[in-house]
């Protein structure tokens, strides 16, 4: 790693960058600690590094950006199939979108799932290219120069560890790919179960509709954040999950109700999330909506408009 930092310089390390970036999961905070450390002893200028990794993290956001606004949730679902963060984080993004616009474009390298995912919701929701741009490029450098920052504070502690490595030769080498494909392969495990979880319990939307169009009409759940729900519909005859007031209300939902939970995450996991804890209360009968709302357009199933509040802060989103 010291090598290519030192040796290969702006060319590797910009590709690395770029490459994790646009969603390939391996952890590339360790690179950039790695180049700062090497920086002290001017192999590399640290401003170097810190342009090149936030040029290249600039880059890969907005091909996402792009992604975003002409596919809409469709990159989401596959920006999601390549992350190893919960599918719960779309929803989690939304929310932060729904506050704060594309400033929360700032701090979303230092928040896990937020990251990756903001970048394509911020097309999502037709955020402007040049607020994005701004907010990115904000973000991306005071990313970029805490890792570099902390190589620099920490490159005698960086340069022990790098040594020792060095020590065992090609079994140094493998330890450093042995750490990096664990922490892949225990992330993509937990993925993986909570799949296996919810398609031994999920319904799909033509059983929905069955059930539906048989009556008695089941309760149906929208888990979707308030900014989907305006852009995507809803479900008709779908309870906003924020009105029940679960937490508070226990009794929100009759315990005896055929209840079927929805959301836009890929694998379901926030109806997922909310379909466990109904069933902590009591519920027996609770199932998240295979492929969420779009699989229920997808389908050719009609959805109910959600008319945009009139407020101060509405706008704020699309800064």
């Amino acid at each position: 790693m010291q090598h290519w930092v030192e040796h290969l310089g702006p060319p590797i390390l910009f590709l690395l960058v770029l490459v994790q970036q646009a969603g390939v999961p391996y952890p590339i905070t360790p690179i950039l600690i790695v180049a700062g450390a090497v920086s002290v002893h001017g192999h590399v200028h640290a401003a170097a590094v810190i342009g090149i990794a936030a040029g290249a993290a600039v880059l890969a956001d907005l091909a996402w950006y792009t992604a975003g606004y002409r596919l809409g949730g469709r990159a989401l679902k596959a920006l999601c199939a390549l992350s190893l963060s919960p599918d719960s984080c779309v929803s989690e993004t939304e929310r932060w979108f729904g506050r704060f616009g594309t400033r929360v474009l700032v701090v979303a390298k230092f928040v896990p799932g937020l990251g990756l995912v903001s970048t394509a919701m911020a097309g999502v929701v037709r955020a402007s290219l040049e607020g994005f741009f701004l907010y990115d490029v904000i973000g991306n450098v005071l990313w970029a120069s805490a890792a570099v920052c902390l190589g620099i504070i920490f490159h005698d502690a960086v340069g022990d560890v790098l040594n020792t490595l060095a020590e065992f030769g090609y079994w140094g080498v493998a330890l450093v790919i042995a750490a990096v494909a664990a922490f892949v392969a225990v992330r993509l495990l937990k993925r993986r179960a909570l799949i296996r979880e919810l398609r031994s319990s999920r319904i799909s939307v033509s059983e929905l509709k069955e059930l539906v169009d048989r009556g008695p009409v089941p309760v149906i759940i929208d888990a979707l954040a308030p900014a989907s729900r305006q852009r995507e519909g809803v479900i008709p005859g779908a309870i906003p999950v924020e009105t029940l007031q679960l937490d508070s209300d226990p009794a929100a939902v009759p315990f005896d109700a055929e209840v079927i939970v929805y959301c836009a995450c890929p694998n379901e996991a926030s109806a997922a999330r909310i379909a466990q804890q109904l069933i902590r209360m009591g519920c027996l009968r609770v199932r998240p909506l295979t492929g969420g709302i779009f699989a229920w357009k997808d389908a050719g199933f009609g959805v109910e408009t959600v008319p945009v509040p009139v407020t101060a802060a509405a706008p704020r989103a699309a800064i």
